[in-house]
């Protein structure tokens, strides 16, 4: 008669957890549909660089792409992504695809990611590419990022950036000495090539944007 007690009284929380994980997970899908996919037109931005200068994809005149890369201060998988992302600016600047950092949690729930700590971050790393505040969090869900880091890879053609590789950066999150697939770096080059890039997403492992 006891846990019959219970039951009842349990079973409407129980209901209310289901109703929702379920509406949360809808609602994570539905900001993935609406996010950047294969083939779209990446709409240019202007936001503040740790410098204090505004950054727009339009300022790279020169570019043949670029890889824009959602990341920030705090979470341990963009920490260990930092060393990685920091040569692979310097592999394909000089190629024409530049790497292009945003900052896209919102400081009040992450106070490890103001932009006083992003400054900070970039000089303590060396940081040679813009690392660039979403302010207002206004750009992270046009690309549909959920996660830190989550790489999009434009290629910029006539008719603007077009987005031909969404996910991460390589297999291996936990060792770069230990990684079999370089998805960016394999994308890059096909991209560069004139080839098809294969795979053109994998999935982002990381932080979820707060």
């Amino acid at each position: 008669m006891k846990n019959l007690r219970i039951l009842r009284w349990a079973l409407p929380l129980l209901l209310f957890v289901a109703a929702f994980a379920v509406g949360f997970k809808a609602a994570t899908e539905h900001n993935l549909d609406n996010g950047y996919q294969i083939g779209d037109m990446a709409t240019d931005f202007s936001l503040k660089n740790v410098n204090g200068q505004m950054v727009s994809l339009s300022d790279y005149e020169n570019a043949k792409g670029f890889l824009v890369i959602f990341t920030c201060n705090t979470c341990p998988y963009a920490q260990a992504y930092e060393d990685r992302i920091i040569a692979l600016d310097a592999k394909y600047k000089t190629q024409g695809v530049p790497v292009v950092a945003i900052m896209p949690n919102d400081p009040n729930a992450k106070p490890g990611d103001s932009f006083a700590k992003m400054k900070e971050r970039a000089e303590e790393k060396g940081f040679t590419f813009p690392y660039l505040l979403d302010e207002g969090q206004k750009v992270y869900p046009a690309y549909g990022a959920t996660r830190t880091p989550h790489v999009f890879l434009l290629e910029k053609k006539p008719s603007g950036n077009e987005v031909v590789y969404i996910g991460a950066i390589d297999d291996n999150y936990q060792d770069a000495t230990q990684v079999e697939e370089r998805f960016v770096e394999n994308a890059i080059d096909a991209m560069l090539s004139g080839k098809e890039i294969n795979p053109k997403t994998t999935k982002a492992i990381g932080c979820g944007i707060k």
